[in-house]
């Protein structure tokens, strides 16, 4: 019985895989989550008292947290500013529409089963609509933190209490995120990989799946030259 399944698996195809992100896209995700990951890091050191007295050296700590921010934004514009980031930016263009299919989804809170979503849902979309804004919001309070010398009290003031707000409402919606990516290996391994397979696509994201498979037949078939009639000359050909 083993051996014939064993057989059986075999001969089965491999599953069509679609290309999903790019290196670029891939790169960019994950130098962002580096940073994230220092960033939150950090923070933890600078603000929980425990975690403070283990780690110490404090100004070094708070330094490699201001730096950390900074860079933030570094990886996504210099991806997007280059030639190289042209699916970079059109999936950001994706990422900025919403459909009725999507408005459907969102309103059954994911449970809607017949929804035909693009490349990304609506619950992707919103994850990168408010790390985008919050990384913006973190940059400008943050910023006042550190050169709070221009600005008055109730700036200062302002700036830490946002500040401090926004840095835990990022790092519920990360660990969200993580969690969601550890329970679909697909989209994990599209990230990782850069592919899904044709069956994914087809439960998860069934309006891009239709476009890719629509770009793939308007490209014109390769030419087999191992065919015999691909090699024969044309003038051998009409002398038959």
């Amino acid at each position: 019985m083993g051996g014939s399944d064993a057989s059986v698996a075999m001969r089965r195809p491999p599953a069509e895989r679609l290309s999903r992100f790019d290196r670029v896209e891939r790169a960019v995700h994950w130098l962002n989550a580096c940073l994230f990951a220092v960033l939150l890091a950090t923070a933890a050191a600078l603000y929980i008292p425990s975690v403070s007295s283990l780690v110490g050296r404090r100004e070094l700590v708070k330094a490699v947290h201001v730096y950390s921010g900074l860079a933030l934004p570094g990886p996504l514009l210099l991806s997007v500013l280059g030639p190289w980031g042209r699916r970079l930016r059109k999936d950001l263009g994706r990422i900025n529409r919403w459909s009725s299919e999507d408005m459907r989804w969102l309103r059954s809170l994911g449970r809607d089963g017949f929804a035909r979503l693009g490349k990304f849902n609506p619950g992707q979309k919103l994850n990168a609509a408010f790390t985008g804004g919050a990384v913006l919001v973190m940059l400008a309070t943050g910023s006042i933190m550190r050169w709070y010398g221009p600005f008055p009290l109730r700036w200062r003031t302002g700036a830490t209490f946002v500040h401090d707000w926004v840095a835990a409402f990022l790092a519920v919606a990360i660990a969200g995120h993580i969690v969601v990516a550890l329970r679909d290996r697909g989209a994990l391994r599209a990230m990782v990989r850069g592919w899904v397979t044709a069956s994914w696509a087809k439960a998860h994201a069934p309006r891009w799946y239709a476009e890719v498979a629509e770009t793939r037949a308007e490209q014109p078939e390769p030419v087999d030259v191992t065919s015999p009639k691909a090699s024969t000359p044309p003038s051998a050909a009409t002398t038959r």
